[in-house]
């Protein structure tokens, strides 16, 4: 049986990184589960090693960046791809990881996919201002145009990398975690965990407190809404100044604690405009949460009328008339629809079905893959 051998290679790979590991884990787990298939993670570490199908190249530490870690020689990405001989190859960074790939698919022949994760001139506008922005949009032209294919995890994203001359580029949205992220894991005594009413009208939002998630605009949401709405803030470099109504855990936590804090809260809000796919999105809805957010990047293709509402960006008052609409329709039924929605169209096994096919277009055959069991 023809055994098809895949390598995912990425920097953004962390203990507390988000949605790329995410994706990657899931992928990896799934893979696994297929008789013909092969899969390789490369990944950043301290010192080089393997386990799982998973090796470690080593690489120093960003400095202030949540232990991630940042390739600086491009020799040893090359010679473990060499070493490993991959069939295809899919990139998940456009550094210098993005660099080994092509280089060995000159020694090896083989296509390379390149995953286009996060939105890389943007991110650069966003701290050093837009001084650099053509330069950057040159080089994500010239870097993503080398690629065989191009995967997009959303219509905005895809239609950007098009405005930048960028052709063969596909969307493939990403999944959420149907067993981990399920209205089974809500708790009934967070309220009384946060010292606040059960009657309380309970928000969440998850992630990280960077700026570009527009935390302002979530606790000047909180201020206008008042009693007996109440704010729970989870993830790291929250803010340290908030209203009174509003509680914050400033840590990472496990996805399986932040499951169960998403399926105890009625309602989860985002005020971030520049998201590339909004996968904390997903886990609510899976929770049985329904969102309110922001109606930019991503998230207008996430989110219905069913799920919840969509604001305009950067306006509290909007904000807060969107939640108490929400409550007003029934957050209990739309939370329901939610998770419907999400285990009809974004389960990973639907997600690693259509990366089987976009792994099919450029390797030219099917894959001969199956289940095991």
């Amino acid at each position: 049986m023809l055994i098809v051998h895949i390598a995912d290679i990425t920097m953004f790979y962390a203990p507390a990184s988000g949605g790329v590991r995410t994706y990657l884990d899931a992928k990896h787990h799934r893979l696994d589960a297929f008789q013909g298939v092969r899969h390789s993670l490369l990944i950043p570490g301290a010192i080089a090693r393997q386990s799982g199908g998973i090796h470690e190249v080593p690489a120093p530490p960003l400095p202030f960046g949540n232990g991630y870690r940042f390739p600086v020689r491009l020799a040893p990405w090359c010679n473990v791809l060499r070493r490993l001989q991959p069939d295809l190859i899919e990139v998940g960074d456009p550094y210098l990881t993005a660099w080994a790939a092509l280089e060995a698919r000159r020694k090896l022949d083989v296509p390379v996919i390149g995953f286009y994760h996060s939105d890389l001139p943007l991110l650069v506008s966003n701290r050093m201002g837009n001084w650099f922005t053509p330069n950057v949009e040159a080089y994500v032209s010239k870097l993503y145009g080398n690629f065989d294919r191009v995967l997009a995890p959303s219509q905005v994203m895809a239609d950007k990398l098009r405005r930048l001359g960028v052709n063969n580029v596909h969307v493939q949205r990403l999944g959420v975690d149907l067993a981990t992220f399920n209205p089974l894991h809500r708790d009934p005594l967070l309220r009384a965990e946060l010292g606040i009413p059960d009657t309380s009208r309970l928000l969440i939002y998850a992630g990280r407190g960077s700026r570009e998630k527009n935390l302002s605009v979530l606790l000047e949401c909180m201020q206008h809404l008042g009693h007996p709405y109440h704010l729970l803030l989870v993830g790291s470099s929250m803010p340290t100044s908030v209203p009174g109504n509003v509680s914050v855990i400033d840590n990472f936590c496990p996805s399986h604690e932040v499951a169960r804090l998403m399926a105890s809260a009625d309602l989860l809000v985002h005020a971030g405009d520049q998201e590339t796919f909004g996968l904390v999105i997903l886990e609510a809805m899976a929770s049985g949460t329904p969102v309110v957010a922001v109606r930019a990047g991503a998230f207008g293709e996430i989110v219905n009328e069913q799920c919840g509402r969509l604001c305009h960006p950067n306006d509290a008052h909007a904000m807060a008339s969107a939640v108490r609409e929400t409550f007003e329709d029934g957050v209990r039924k739309l939370g329901a629809q939610a998770r419907r929605h999400v285990e009809q169209q974004y389960s990973w096994d639907n997600v690693v079905t259509g990366l089987l096919q976009h792994y099919q277009a450029v390797l030219g055959h099917q894959p001969q893959v199956r289940a095991h069991g």
